[in-house]
């Protein structure tokens, strides 16, 4: 069979890298339609464009995202990295990351001490004391040792030489070869910026090595699985029971003729987001539309949590409530962020509010409960869950059992009978204060 080559322009200025990379594709022959060279931006950035191979540029320090996106959804593909020192730094914690994952992709690295594409500033691998165009005086930061940043986070297999090594096609067959990440850390001389600067020669190369404690030629080589392979054992060869999704059927009737937009505010912690998706389901178990949209804090256990939610008989295409119909209050946080709304509420909603809150002026028909005190009897997490049930109790959107059936079907039976406990709880609010007192109190 013919030796198939790689690279399409073979004139003597081609740099040594890219014809170390071209001898050992020649010597291992992989299938140029199955072979993708991946670069990013500097001076090694457009050599995918040399090779009969596949090519994949895209931004500074990002290629090997994109090789191992490749590698994960093609596996039978040869995937190989260029990129420069600069792209290592700038894409520092990718270099980690496929370490760490040992995916089967194979990273060369131009390694010319300095970004010599944008006027030679010193880079993460600038030797100590090297002159760049931001080092003047010489560079005071240590080196980065690339291989063992790799190593330590997990890389099986890497390699330091340089362009002048007469078995650097080898040492880069060898790798490509490699089950999982494999990388070569290749010093060459930057002829532009650094080595006028620097006034270095072959032999300088490894002694810089020397001088900043970094080993030369094989560095590690400890195989461990690879990735992909595990991962597709795992998940996707494997045989797992077919999960059936999970329907909401209509079985209750409502009483909502038009678009509405309840909106609950209370304190986080106080389940007030799961008990305005249990509202939102028990609407779908009584044949209408639902959506849900929460407002609440970065922080844990600390601040308000606001829900709303719109039910309607229609579709709805927009989850915004320009006009609310019920407002639910049960704590001073909720109070707090949504005083400003609570002003402007107008007299065709009800606004349902612990009674120990003081409230601003609102036009809204206001029904002052004993929500606190009441949640206390049942279970103190339990306030949101008893405040819809007040609120639909009083409202006769939609039927209690409606909220009992959402309730048994997503949550988990130790808390749904509690849950159940506060649906009680709240409706006896409402039915005891139209026994009681059938006078709405307004502000």
């Amino acid at each position: 069979m013919r030796s198939v080559r790689y690279l399409s322009v073979l004139d003597v200025g081609m740099i040594p890298l890219l014809k170390a990379l071209d001898k050992a594709l020649v010597k291992l022959q992989p299938d140029p339609d199955k072979t993708v060279i991946v670069t990013d931006i500097g001076c090694i950035g457009l050599s995918d464009r040399y090779f009969t191979t596949h090519g994949f540029h895209g931004l500074h320090g990002r290629s090997i995202t994109y090789a191992c996106g490749l590698k994960l959804a093609r596996p039978e593909l040869t995937v190989i990295v260029l990129k420069g020192d600069g792209g290592c730094g700038i894409g520092g914690t990718h270099l980690l990351n496929v370490a760490r994952r040992n995916i089967d992709i194979t990273l060369l690295v131009a390694n010319n001490f300095n970004y010599g594409m944008t006027g030679g500033q010193h880079s993460v691998s600038t030797p100590l004391g090297g002159i760049t165009s931001t080092t003047p005086m010489g560079n005071l930061e240590g080196v980065m040792d690339l291989c063992g940043t790799a190593i330590a986070a997990g890389a099986g297999w890497a390699y330091r030489g340089t362009t002048f090594d007469k078995d650097l096609p080898d040492r880069i067959a060898e790798a490509i070869t490699q089950a999982g990440f494999s990388m070569l850390d290749i010093w060459e001389m930057c002829t532009a910026y650094y080595l006028p600067r620097n006034e270095l020669k072959k032999k300088d190369l490894v002694d810089i090595m020397g001088r900043n404690n970094l080993k030369y030629g094989l560095v590690a080589n400890n195989p461990r699985p690879e990735y992909g392979a595990q991962y597709r054992a795992t998940y996707v060869d494997t045989t797992t029971p077919e999960s059936k999704p999970r329907t909401i059927e209509t079985k209750f009737s409502n009483n909502v003729t038009r678009q509405t937009g309840i909106v609950i505010a209370g304190s986080a912690g106080q389940k007030v987001r799961s008990a305005a998706g249990l509202l939102a389901q028990s609407s779908m178990y009584s044949g209408l539309s639902a959506t849900q949209k929460d407002d609440y804090p970065i922080t844990i256990m600390t601040g308000h949590s606001v829900s709303e939610i719109i039910i309607s008989p229609e579709q709805i295409n927009y989850t915004a409530i320009d006009t609310v119909d019920y407002f639910v209050l049960v704590s001073e946080d909720g109070l707090k962020k949504t005083k400003s709304r609570i002003e402007q509420l107008p007299s065709t909603c009800t606004l349902y509010v612990e009674k120990s809150l003081e409230l601003p002026h609102t036009d809204a028909e206001i029904i002052r409960l004993p929500l606190i005190a009441t949640a206390k009897k049942v279970n103190r997490l339990s306030i949101g869950i008893l405040a819809l049930a007040a609120l639909v109790k009083d409202s006769d959107i939609i039927n209690l059992d409606a909220f009992a059936e959402a309730i048994t079907a997503f949550q988990k039976p130790a808390i749904a009978e509690i849950s159940l406990r506060a649906l009680e709880a709240g409706s006896a609010l409402i039915q005891g204060r139209q026994e009681v007192e059938p006078i709405i109190v307004s502000s």
